[in-house]
């Protein structure tokens, strides 16, 4: 399958196996921390500069998904039981069609939403029934530059040319 930047409306991100590596560590005082990739940090600077809809989706309500969101300035949904009911909801409250939205997930959790969204994505650590569900399977596993690999090796992004222009 190929797939440009043009045929997507909206890209959804999981948060937790996508944006982080799935481990969550946990001080004596019960706060949360998990780890990112800065390089999709960049990643999300590209999209915001090409105005592209992004959002974060999460099962979780979780203040470390709120501080990364905040950062990289990108919406998130948090608390969500089901994730297609909340993309049905962001594609008639924003005027998306479901056949352009991207979405990237990892887990078991995420699986009718990738079969409801017209392209799909996971990392290359995903659960074996979303690797086999999604269109395309990265090479990086989650928390590891995921959204990086995405707009660069398959949507074929040139960072520099957008964000440097050279």
């Amino acid at each position: 399958m190929h797939i440009s930047l043009k045929d997507i409306d909206a890209f959804v991100f999981d948060f937790d196996g996508v944006l982080t590596d799935n481990l969550v560590h946990i001080d004596q005082n019960g706060n949360e921390f998990v780890s990112c990739s800065r390089a999709d940090g960049l990643a999300f600077d590209v999209l915001r500069k090409l105005n592209q809809a992004v959002f974060i989706l999460s099962t979780e309500k979780n203040s470390v998904v709120a501080a990364r969101a905040k950062k990289l300035r990108v919406p998130a949904i948090q608390g969500v039981k089901n994730k297609s009911r909340s993309i049905k909801e962001l594609v008639d409250s924003h005027g998306f069609k479901l056949d352009r939205v991207l979405y990237v997930g990892n887990d078991l959790n995420d699986f009718n939403a990738i079969k409801l969204c017209g392209f799909s994505a996971c990392p290359a650590d995903s659960h074996s029934k979303i690797l086999a569900e999604t269109d395309f399977v990265l090479k990086t596993s989650g928390g590891e530059g995921v959204v990086r690999e995405l707009l660069e090796d398959v949507l074929g992004l040139d960072f520099l040319k957008i964000m440097f222009d050279k």
